[in-house]
């Protein structure tokens, strides 16, 4: 059984408009546009709540200090 609950909202006067005129485009209701947007929404945060951590390595630790141009070049070319 599917529940529908009646609620107001404070709606900026531009964004209604674009709202209407857009609802009035496709052919639906503001509350179906209203409803798919905040659907997508959750689904897009949930999406990105979902993802799997970044992987982690150890890579020894550096050869050269990079500030010391000499050095750095002296591993780039073994020299």
């Amino acid at each position: 059984m599917v529940f529908h609950m009646k609620t107001t909202l404070n709606v900026d006067d531009t964004v209604m408009a674009q709202l209407k005129r857009e609802a009035a485009r496709q052919g639906r209701t503001m509350s179906e546009l209203v409803e798919t947007a905040l659907r997508n929404l959750f689904r897009a945060q949930k999406k990105t709540a979902d993802l799997p951590p970044m992987p982690v390595f150890h890579s020894g630790g550096t050869l050269v200090d990079i500030a010391d141009r000499d050095a750095l070049y002296q591993a780039m070319e073994g020299r």
